[in-house]
């Protein structure tokens, strides 16, 4: 177990206990922190050769593995800034991401391999800036750049920084950049890593982290990464689905989780003789946030799991909400209060606090400042002084307890991934068939939301199912599928007014009619 007077730090607890077992992965071989750590510093010496400096972008795209979290702690020791892709972009949405990020090299994965390839490609990324995690034409293997490099501690270890993509209301990914922290690498780990005491997690012990979801996810990978640091053991799959977490819960004797309410809902899916036959005791902290957990579903979650289920609610650009299980049960529906250190406001359309009860926008204290890349309005749209928002209308209660009603931008929540149909919307007002077209989320029972195209057809061209296949199938060589639409509806005109609004609250109301829409 750590020193409590020890930093929490990853690189430095490595250094003095490199036996213990750090990392289990996808394949269930094992790793030691001591194996970690050297293969992270051989990836810091092996690039800083081939010229990164401090500030500089290193991209990845990979499916879950060890070398991303490596890839991270190198990232992370040696000042860089760090962007995970999501895999199942589309070749030119991750060369668009590598563009605009000015990455200086980039790590492909060979389950990608011509997607990768394709993407370094169009982003401008030549020979000696791309590496492979097993083989991609055209691609140095992460082994040849360790190859021959020290595995102690690189000199001048200063703090790196995350840049992660969000989607932006034009359709664009925006880059949500942050300076690099003004600190040595232990001290900003620790600092980090601290946001786990929140959740009533404490270092050492017998701590087992389960990371299912994708690791290009903020979420997945931070919360991996705070767990090398509080020296609990880190068990990857490769994939989730709900039998196969159940079972890696009952052989690692996981204590913690980080989980969507998709997959909540996925698990209850399963008959309750599968769900019976597996031990979950072990259980302690199993954190959730991304999308609205619909009240009976966390309830049966609790019944099943006991009181262990924490819900966060904040966003990459900072701030943050936090409810404990007893809280829950309390005050069902809520997403918390502000943790230490944080602070939310509720405010009207004059910018003036709402009262308790009342409906506004919901604004979060900024924990560092941050701008959108190469769009400073939408950065300055977004802030009230401290504060920022994005887009959500809640309201707080009597007691602090955050409620959230409403979106005011559009945005999909499918499977606890944000989808934005102005992206949508683009891609299919490209093809001739299509004269006007609206992109909105309706219910869907396993992914919470599916995307559902209404489209106004262009003069002369007649509604029918095959022009439906066709327009899925347009999007679907243009995006990323998960952002693709589901169905088609035709309409003879979207509900626009005089100057062009198109009210999308008019085409949503027939498919949320007395269901709550909890966004």
């Amino acid at each position: 177990m750590a020193d409590a007077r020890e930093a929490l730090s990853f690189w430095q607890s490595a250094s003095k206990r490199p036996d213990r077992v750090a990392l289990v992965e996808a394949d269930g071989s094992e790793r030691t922190a001591g194996e970690l750590l050297a293969s992270a510093n051989q990836i810091v010496h092996g690039l800083r050769a081939r010229g990164l400096a401090r500030g500089d972008c290193v991209a990845l795209a990979m499916t879950n593995c060890g070398r991303m979290l490596e890839l991270y702690l190198a990232a992370m020791q040696a000042g860089w800034q760090i962007t995970p892709i999501n895999t199942h972009l589309t070749h030119s949405e991750i060369a668009y991401v590598l563009r605009d990020s000015g990455a200086r090299a980039f790590f492909g994965d060979a389950a990608i391999a011509d997607k990768s390839a394709e993407a370094a490609a169009a982003g401008g990324l030549g020979v000696g800036q791309c590496y492979s995690r097993g083989d991609i034409a055209g691609f140095e293997p992460i082994e040849a750049l360790q190859q021959g490099q020290p595995t102690g501690l690189p000199e001048e270890r200063v703090a790196g920084q995350m840049l992660q993509y969000t989607s932006g209301t034009t359709g664009r990914p925006k880059g949500v950049r942050r300076a690099l922290p003004p600190m040595d690498a232990d001290t900003a780990a620790d600092l980090y890593a601290r946001h786990l005491y929140r959740f009533d997690l404490e270092p050492g012990g017998d701590g087992v982290h389960l990371c299912g979801s994708p690791m290009y996810h903020l979420a997945a990978l931070g919360y991996a990464w705070y767990s090398l640091h509080f020296e609990h053991r880190v068990v990857l799959m490769a994939r989730w689905q709900p039998e196969a977490a159940l079972e890696a819960i009952e052989r690692h004797r996981v204590t913690q989780t980080h989980m969507v309410p998709t997959q909540f809902h996925r698990l209850l899916q399963l008959p309750e003789e599968v769900r019976a036959r597996y031990d979950v005791s072990s259980l302690r902290n199993v954190l959730h946030a991304a999308a609205p957990c619909p009240v009976g579903l966390k309830r049966r979650m609790l019944e099943w799991w006991g009181p262990v289920i924490y819900e966060y609610y904040g966003a990459s650009e900072g701030g943050g909400t936090l409810v404990r299980p007893d809280e829950w049960l309390a005050h069902p529906g809520t997403v918390g209060r502000a943790w230490e250190g944080a602070e939310v406001r509720v405010l009207d359309e004059n910018d003036e606090l709402c009262p308790p009860g009342e409906m506004g926008s919901v604004y979060l204290k900024l924990m560092g400042d941050f701008e959108y890349g190469g769009d400073a309005e939408k950065t300055c749209a977004g802030r009230r002084g401290q504060f920022f928002t994005v887009g959500d209308v809640g309201y707080l209660d009597d007691e602090g307890y955050l409620f959230l009603c409403d979106r005011k931008i559009d945005m999909i929540i499918s499977g606890g991934v944000n989808i934005y149909p102005a992206e949508v919307e683009g891609a299919l007002i490209e093809h001739p068939g299509v004269g006007d077209a609206a992109v909105i989320g309706i219910p869907d029972e396993d992914w919470g939301e599916q995307v559902l195209a209404v489209v106004e057809t262009a003069s002369g061209v007649e509604p029918a199912d095959a022009l439906a296949d066709e327009l899925i199938a347009f999007c679907r060589g243009r995006l990323a599928g998960y952002k693709c639409p589901r169905q088609v509806r035709f309409v003879a005109s979207l509900p626009r007014d005089p100057n062009g609004k198109l009210y999308k609250r008019r085409l949503r109301e027939p498919y949320w009619e007395g269901r709550e829409r909890k966004i």
